[in-house]
């Protein structure tokens, strides 16, 4: 069909262009206007099927650029969400490290505290137990000394009745 329009064209082109020319006017020309006529009605036959596919092209046309944006802001927004997805793991990833971090910070406070209560408690332990065997020490030498003391006082006291006994033994 396009080649019809265009051997139409043709036709009325080589129609006019081959005409004679007229004396008085070089730029007019005589061409039978029947043969003139049917060309045109041909190619106006031609033209709204030419114009229908032409109508047609266009149309998938806009329809195709209709669907690459379509598909083009499907991407676009896809992308949009990959990206949020990306971005929300990476704020969840650094929330994560930040309350591990602050997790880890409290765990080595409490350790150094529970270090710390642990031998204030063992030293006042040990302090308390010196200051028991301290006192246990010291009764433990002034037991000793009263044993000595009573000890010394029987022994003096056994002796006394042994010269006693043996010095009345002697005079009689």
């Amino acid at each position: 069909m396009e080649n019809q329009v265009q051997y139409l064209i043709d036709t009325l082109y080589n129609m006019i262009y081959e005409a004679p020319s007229q004396l008085v006017a070089r730029d007019k020309c005589v061409i039978v206007r029947e043969e003139a006529l049917d060309l045109l009605d041909d190619l106006r036959g031609q033209l709204p099927v030419e114009l229908k596919k032409a109508q047609d092209l266009i149309r998938a046309r806009d329809e195709y650029v209709e669907n690459a944006k379509k598909e083009a802001e499907r991407i676009r927004r896809q992308a949009d969400m990959d990206a949020k997805a990306i971005v929300g793991e990476s704020e969840i990833t650094r929330v994560a490290r930040d309350k591990a971090h602050e997790i880890l910070v409290k765990a080595d406070n409490q350790r150094k505290t529970m270090i710390n209560v642990t031998n204030e408690y063992t030293d006042d332990a040990l302090r308390r137990t010196e200051e028991a065997i301290q006192m246990a020490l010291e009764e433990i030498r002034e037991s000793r000394a009263r044993f000595r003391a009573v000890s010394t006082e029987v022994l003096q006291a056994q002796r006394a009745k042994l010269e006693e006994q043996g010095g009345g033994d002697n005079r009689r």
